[in-house]
Parts: structure tokens; sequence; C-alpha cells
């Protein structure tokens, strides 16, 4: 009988120790003026005011901002097509998108691995795809766990969970409680799905129209595996910036990410007591992705906009005399969005879609 180790246990530690080599360089370029090198550290290390970096924000009465996501089932559209580069950038996006809508910059980032195997060429595209997230959203990749476990994960399996840290001005702090009659809803645009309603989306597409990731999709022009695998926008510096223009609280009073639920379930839970949002559906164009699914899987209307965000990822809610230059802002910076609703008085708070 042959001694047991590790790696007839399904670990292999040497493989390992290869994909982690590769980590290191996509964890520096995401690395802000804040962060201190520790080198072999147990954890990581940030500054949160003064920095090696002139300029960089300093807080007079700070206040961290936590949030934890996952990727949910599109990642088994990314096992099935075997383009692991992307979906990292969705788990940053789903973290700190939600931190941005109590106007927090994002300062630094963990990410959670689980894998069936030791599989460096998966872990390295994987973390590629946190790396360029984490730049986007210009927090810092400061460290993360890469974890094998082949008898929780079937062969091929792996899951991915992450951990943002952000920051605000307590006295800043967006929460919804200024919003009031009359104030702007203005919607950025998605890039798409985004992260979430993929179990509804594997359905339609792959088991009841059968369609393969290959087949090409005319009125999309792109194949369904292109398609289904766009990256979730990241709104960090769209809003940050707009938030060095326009007052916090006074100006821009409400901030939602538009995710499971859609625009009705995510702008309601910041809505004051007194506050009804009344959005037209008829303000933007439904982008080709959305019709096309809708169509392709037989599903009601209403139902897609109850799990889709229908082309609106994020929303800006903003005094009626702060809204041009809202607007304004957002068209300088080449952002596409639209005015989608208007803020009513009520007995109750609530979202309305119409049209």
């Amino acid at each position: 009988m042959h001694p047991l180790t590790y790696k007839s246990a399904g670990v292999d530690l040497e493989l390992y120790d290869q994909a982690m080599a590769r980590l290191p360089a996509l964890m520096k370029k995401t690395h802000t003026p804040r962060v201190m090198p520790l080198a072999d550290g147990f954890a990581g290390l940030l500054r949160l005011n003064a920095t090696a970096k002139p300029g960089t924000a300093a807080y007079a009465d700070p206040v961290l901002v936590s949030g934890t996501d996952g990727v949910g089932t599109k990642l088994k559209v990314a096992q099935l097509a075997k383009r692991y580069n992307t979906v990292g950038i969705d788990l940053v996006a789903m973290s700190v998108n939600d931190c941005l809508c109590l106007g927090a910059e994002p300062l630094l980032f963990l990410d959670y691995l689980a894998l069936d195997k030791d599989d460096p060429d998966r872990i390295a595209q994987l973390v590629e795809g946190v790396s360029e997230g984490c730049v986007q959203a210009g927090a810092a990749l400061l460290g993360g766990e890469t974890a094998i476990m082949p008898d929780l994960y079937a062969p091929g399996d792996f899951d991915m969970a992450g951990f943002c840290v952000a920051v605000a001005e307590r006295s800043q702090l967006i929460d919804g409680s200024t919003i009031r009659p009359g104030d702007i809803a203005i919607g950025l645009a998605s890039s798409g799905f985004h992260s979430n309603g993929y179990s509804l989306v594997r359905k339609a597409v792959f088991e009841h129209a059968k369609l393969t990731f290959d087949t090409m999709v005319p009125q999309l022009g792109k194949t369904v595996g292109d398609a289904l695998l766009e990256p979730t926008q990241i709104y960090v510096k769209t809003i940050l910036s707009l938030l060095k223009t326009a007052a916090p609280r006074t100006q821009v009073t409400g901030l939602a990410h538009i995710t499971g639920g859609g625009l009705h379930d995510n702008i309601e839970r910041i809505l004051p007591a007194d506050c009804h949002l009344v959005i037209d559906r008829k303000s933007w164009p439904v982008p080709p992705l959305f019709r096309w699914l809708q169509e392709l899987g037989s599903i009601d209307r209403e139902e897609m906009f109850h799990v889709f965000n229908m082309g609106i990822g994020f929303v800006v809610i903003v005094r009626p005399d702060a809204a041009d230059a809202v607007r304004k802002h957002l068209s300088d910076a080449k952002v596409a969005h639209w005015t989608i609703g208007e803020m009513q008085s009520a007995d109750k708070r609530g979202v309305e879609l119409v049209g």
C-alpha cells in the first residue's frame, strides 16, 4: 500500500505554487498610493489618510463602507465556454457598485476562489479579471485566498466571492434620506445583463432555444458567448467625478445599483417613506440584447423588468435644479444616460413603472 500524500488526495502543491507565482504582478497593477508594502505578509496594509502621493483624498470623519458579493450562475457560462478572464470584472463590479451607492470611494478588494483542482492557467485568468476590475474601480487588490477542494467541487466547477472596503466622509454619505418629491431620476446605461438573472438566461438560451456559445446572433452582431460574458459596467469613476461637481445630499440625493429585482426593488429600498418614484419605461431604448432574450424564451415583459436591469445599470437621483448640470457632466464624460422618472409625494414609498 502506497503512503498517502496531499497530491493523492487531490491537491498538488507544486501546481498551486505555480499558480500563486502568477498573481503578484496582477495585484501590483492595482496598487494605489494608499497601499503599504508588506512582502509575504499574512494580510495587506493600506493607509487611509496620509499617503506617499500628495492630493490623495483625506477624510476628516471617515466612515468605512463594506460590501460582499459573488458572480452567481454567470460562472456556469464561463465554465462551459472555458473563458475565465472576464467574470473577475463582474465580481469586483457587484461589490464596488453597491458601496458606491453611499457615495463611497473604493479602497481595497479581496477575492476568494474555490476550485476542484490546482489549475494555474484558470486561476491566472480569473484573477486577471479581478485585477482589471480593480483598476477600473480604483481599488487595490490587497489580497485573496485560493482554495482547492476536490471533494466539494465537481470536475471543472469553481466559485468566486469578493469583498470591498470603501470610505466616505460622514457628512457626505448618500443614503436616500434627503430625497424629496420633485427630484429627478437619471438612469445610466448598463453594458448588458451584468451579473443577474443568469439562471433564467441559461435556461432560455441553452435549454429552451438550444443555442451554443458559437451561435452568431445577427441582431446583436456577436456570438452568444460574447453577449453573455460581457462584463458588468463599473460606475465608480463616473459617479465619484460627478460627486466632485454636484454636492452630495443637497444636489445628488440618491444612488442605486440596479441588480436583481430590477429598477423597482433596487430604487425602492433607498426612498423615504413619503416618496413615490414614477418611471417612464419609454424614456430610454431597451437594448436589443434584452429584446432578443425575451423573444427567445417567450418571457413576459413584467418578468423581464423584475429580473433584469433592462438597459439601466445605475440610477442617480438629483434635485430638479441640478439635473441639467448632472446631465451635462455625464454627456461630457460620454456616459449614455436618460431622464427616466420623477419623484412624487405619497403616503407610502414605492416605485411605479409606467409606459
